[in-house]
């Protein structure tokens, strides 16, 4: 294998993916099996700066450049040999948010991610002008919002984009993007593969009064879907990637895209009435529909595979940040008691504790939220356990009330999905740090939404390894298969992964706590009015 993987990366037959996630940059090159062989990552965090989540430029750039650095040392490392070229690179990141450039290429104002959620009043003024739901951290959300609060760069757009597409465009000098990542800017119509048309045009007329020199149409990037050629890595671009010199332009891109799209394609999930649910620091759920809902639902967004199917998102802000504040709390314990540890230990020891505690969680309730939550009507979070003096408070309780609220969110969203739109779905697959511990937040999310989950052993690769393969389906596709067939059979051969099946006593449980949960949320609203 090693000899194997080391002709390929020499011949520059490997394949590169790399994904902006909250906290870590990763890079992921497979081999022409689709195998991982070597990886490189990056940490980094996001800044509240003037009451905006952001990253700087040179945060992003940093971490781009320290991210390939770490993979060209596990490269060297591991086979001896260094990155000259390579079949093709893919570029992912976290969806939506906004970043407007100028005509000469400038940056107007800084990168507002999807985290922010002072878009309210943009949010809803175009929900009911498309009759669609246009949630708080897409694109043309943030873009209207800077028009209503009158932000003087708007004047001065040129080009408007996700991260993903940003990087995408500096690397190659071409403005597009995957119609995944593309959907979570604006809608994206299934059938054209382009934005809706008779959107564009109502915000177009909804803005004329303003009198700017452009038109929306004008400002977006291309939709491209997967499979298409996005451009090739130029000589500036090969200088940005790695900073060393090594690696060759002239290398393929495929279309840059969001991590949901990374996630489903990871999962073996963009064939219709497959999903996916992505556990991490945000939490997400992506059911491939075979047909439009009934109505728009504020809980329920409107986004596509990365080849342009429709998909029902729930996107919940927060799902294991609080959780593991808790569990680094255990870690400090452990440290004062003299006892050696290791986090993948405690982990494995509190969340396996956690299966062994009363299905509704003994009555103790948890609120995760480091962030507004707006499936919950939240626009601020603050993070909070409440028990009452009659509630079972002990460890394996505790434990399962902070997990059962990463997904609790989740529920709320997808019980529209399967309770009032009868959407109909074979399988479920998970991803994500929730999913590290074996079986244990695999079953509680089983409980949740009363469906058997899936999780992969490749599950650990993430959104750069979906992201590599979307680039390895750009150059490698040899017959020619539509993407959810390539997926099925040249990348992960039948498998599905390893299924876990609710059980009456945890649905019937995680019902009683949801309800909780809600009836509960007053006291989290209340919290958010306190002002330090």
């Amino acid at each position: 294998m090693t000899e194997k993987a080391k002709a390929t990366i020499e011949a520059g037959k490997a394949v590169l993916g790399i994904e902006f996630g909250s906290t870590r940059i990763k890079a992921v090159l497979i081999d022409e099996a689709n195998r991982s062989i070597a990886q490189g990552s990056h940490e980094w965090e996001n800044q509240l700066v003037n009451g905006l989540w952001t990253y700087s430029l040179e945060a992003i750039w940093f971490g781009l450049q320290d991210c390939y650095r770490d993979l060209r040392a596990n490269v060297q490392s591991q086979y001896g040999c260094d990155i000259t070229s390579l079949a093709a690179i893919g570029i992912s990141a976290m969806m939506h948010g906004y970043m407007p450039f100028d005509a000469k290429g400038e940056m107007l104002a800084p990168f507002r991610t999807w985290r922010n959620t002072n878009t309210g009043e943009a949010a809803a003024t175009l929900s009911k002008l498309f009759n669609y739901n246009i949630p708080l951290r897409w694109s043309i959300s943030h873009l209207y919002q800077c028009i209503l609060d009158g932000e003087p760069h708007v004047k001065d757009v040129a080009f408007l984009t996700t991260l993903a597409g940003y990087i995408h465009w500096q690397l190659t000098g071409e403005k597009v993007i995957g119609i995944g990542d593309g959907s979570g800017m604006i809608p994206v119509d299934p059938v054209t593969k382009n934005y809706c048309a008779d959107m564009v045009e109502k915000f177009d007329k909804l803005i004329a009064d303003k009198n700017y020199d452009w038109k929306l149409g004008d400002i977006l990037p291309k939709v491209l879907v997967a499979g298409e050629n996005a451009g090739v890595l130029s000589e500036e671009g090969a200088k940005k990637l790695d900073i060393s010199g090594s690696l060759k332009p002239g290398i393929p891109l495929c279309p840059p895209e969001g991590d949901a799209g990374t996630g489903m394609v990871a999962t073996n999930a963009v064939k219709q009435r497959t999903g996916n649910v992505s556990a991490g620091t945000s939490s997400f759920s992506m059911i491939v529909i075979e047909k439009e809902l009934s109505k728009p639902y504020e809980m329920i967004d409107m986004v596509t595979t990365p080849d342009g199917s429709l998909v029902a998102m729930v996107h919940c802000n927060n799902c294991t940040s609080d959780l593991n504040a808790w569990v680094g709390l255990f870690r400090e314990y452990t440290e004062l008691m003299g006892v050696p540890v290791d986090m993948g230990r405690i982990f494995s020891v509190l969340y396996n504790n956690a299966l062994t505690g009363d299905a509704d969680c003994g009555g103790l309730m948890a609120y995760n939220y480091f962030s507004g939550e707006p499936i919950t009507g939240l626009q601020e979070g603050r993070p909070l356990f409440v028990r009452n003096i009659g509630d079972r408070f002990n460890l394996a309780n505790f434990m399962r009330a902070n997990i059962s609220a990463a997904v609790a969110v989740l529920k709320i969203g997808n019980d529209i999905l399967f309770n009032d739109e009868k959407i109909k779905v074979d399988r479920i697959t998970g991803h994500g740090g929730l999913f590290k511990t074996p079986g244990v937040g695999q079953r509680i999310l089983a409980a949740a939404l009363n469906s058997p989950i899936s999780v992969m052993e490749t599950a650990g690769e993430g959104g750069a390894w979906g992201m590599a393969l979307l680039a390895g389906y750009l150059v490698n596709n040899k017959n020619e298969r539509n993407l959810a067939d390539y997926l099925e059979v040249d990348v992960f051969d039948g498998n599905t992964g390893t299924s876990i099946a609710p059980t009456k006593e945890d649905v019937e449980g995680f019902n009683a706590y949801i309800e909780n949960y809600k009836a509960c949320l007053p006291i989290e609203k209340a919290a958010v009015l306190y002002k330090k």
